[in-house]
């Protein structure tokens, strides 16, 4: 969409523009190993570069041995100490909504007992409802047709609303936390509306959010137009909300999270460009790319019950002969999981009976022999030695579908979930980081080069 009154840039002037471009500028790949510059912050073996210290999540997928070469493990995810598993061994036992709950360990570090965690859920319930004219103001006037654009403006819009919005202390940005964990689902599903209304031509309907639901619960309540749900689907996205609560400092997003808030700029700033950096499809939007991939897949009749026809099916995506061309398989794969990525067994494991009597069956049985027979495929067909599992995506798209949640909001439901988590982070990096974040770039431009007058070019 362009304004009215502002021109288009024709091909040709873009042409112009881009060639002038290309002919100016380009590094070579290979002088970064020459220089030793770790690209992407990775080391050379595709570990991340040890930026900082928290006490906030640890992220386990290998050890190294005596000579520093990686050990693969199955992976654990570990929240403030305790294992991923062992909240959700917990959430199942007890057959009780632990989100909030994970919420209160990452934000303060300890697990909330009766008391706390009755206060807690009823803090976020009384502040999921927006200011007053926020929804008309701030979304429904000013529609997107990415939610994820739309969430991180309306973060930076509640600036406005916050008489106390540049305050550093503790104090506030824990006040901050609170409110925007609270009104970043409905921010979601009221920018979600908007746009049914605006691009899609269908009606919107806003719910006011409704008194003891947990936040599944409330996502779930304001996204259906009859507001009804079965436990079971609400259980299963507390789930999907537990396993996407946070993956320690070194993710995109959180890291840009760290970056931002390490300038003392506002809570705001920081949370909507972790949003930004989340909205990237290399970080945030691999479910969706899953299920494109598994959509192709069946629509290419692969027998989901059949070794011979998915590795060949898979073998066409790896030779870009098949899927979006790019070569890759995507939900497998992680920059530190080796053997297993827990998410993507806890989603595994939990969705299989949603995914029978909803009618996805199929869906679901590709997914587990992708898992099962891509790693073995990428060492058939690219040699990779290292250990290649599936991730948290090749799962989480599914989940989503079966809930009946609209593809645009896949990745909007991963911002909300990790939203605690920034917010924890954030706290970390203005209390005790108390340095900017500054990494050095190598400049390899011309070493000299002789201003011209404009009349000797």
């Amino acid at each position: 969409m362009i304004y009215p009154n502002t021109p288009a840039l024709t091909d040709e002037q873009l042409r112009i523009l881009c060639d002038a471009y290309r002919k100016a500028n380009f590094i070579d790949p290979e002088m970064s190993e020459k220089l030793g510059v770790k690209r992407g912050l990775r080391n050379a073996d595709g570990t991340g570069v040890l930026a900082g210290l928290t006490n906030i999540c640890d992220v386990q997928g290998y050890t190294r041995d005596q000579d520093g070469n990686i050990v693969p493990q199955h992976g654990r995810l570990i929240y403030r100490g305790i294992d991923l598993n062992d909240i959700v061994n917990e959430a199942v036992r007890t057959d009780r909504f632990m989100f909030e709950e994970v919420l209160w360990l990452l934000l303060l570090g300890t697990l909330p007992d009766k008391k706390e965690l009755a206060f807690f859920q009823h803090l976020l319930e009384s502040h999921r409802e927006l200011p007053d004219g926020f929804a008309e103001m701030m979304i429904m006037s000013a529609p997107s047709p990415n939610i994820m654009n739309k969430m991180a403006r309306s973060v930076l819009a509640m600036y406005a609303y916050d008489k106390n919005a540049e305050d550093t202390s503790l104090e506030n940005i824990v006040r901050q936390s609170i409110n925007l964990i609270a009104e970043l689902p409905t921010m979601m599903v009221y920018a979600y509306q908007a746009f049914r209304h605006v691009y899609l031509h269908q009606s919107m309907y806003f719910h006011y959010p409704r008194s003891g639901q947990s936040t599944a619960e409330h996502i779930l309540s304001t996204y259906r137009a009859d507001q009804k749900f079965t436990h079971e689907e609400a259980r299963l996205l507390d789930l999907c909300l537990i396993c996407h609560a946070d993956h320690g400092g070194g993710n995109n997003s959180t890291f840009t999270d760290r970056v931002v808030s390490s300038t003392l700029t506002d809570t705001y700033s920081a949370i909507a460009a972790a949003i930004g950096a989340l909205k990237g499809p290399r970080h945030g939007g691999a479910n969706l790319r899953v299920m494109k991939q598994l959509d192709q897949l069946l629509a290419a009749d692969v027998d989901p019950n059949s070794d011979a026809s998915v590795k060949e099916a898979l073998k066409k995506i790896l030779h870009r002969e098949a899927g979006d061309g790019s070569g890759l398989i995507y939900g497998i794969g992680h920059a530190v999981y080796t053997l297993s990525d827990p998410r993507a067994q806890i989603l595994k494991k939990y969705s299989g009976h949603l995914a029978g009597i909803s009618g996805h069956q199929k869906e679901y049985d590709m997914l587990c022999m992708i898992e099962k027979l891509a790693p073995e495929v990428m060492q058939e067909e690219k040699g990779k030695s290292m250990h290649t599992c599936a991730n948290v995506d090749l799962y989480s798209g599914l989940i989503y579908r079966m809930l009946g949640i609209d593809e645009v909001l896949y990745t909007p439901i991963f911002a909300l979930a990790r939203v605690g988590g920034w917010c924890a982070h954030r706290m970390e990096e203005v209390e005790f980081a108390n340095r900017i974040i500054r990494p050095a770039y190598k400049y390899v431009g011309p070493v000299h080069q002789d201003y011209k007058s404009l009349d000797d070019r």
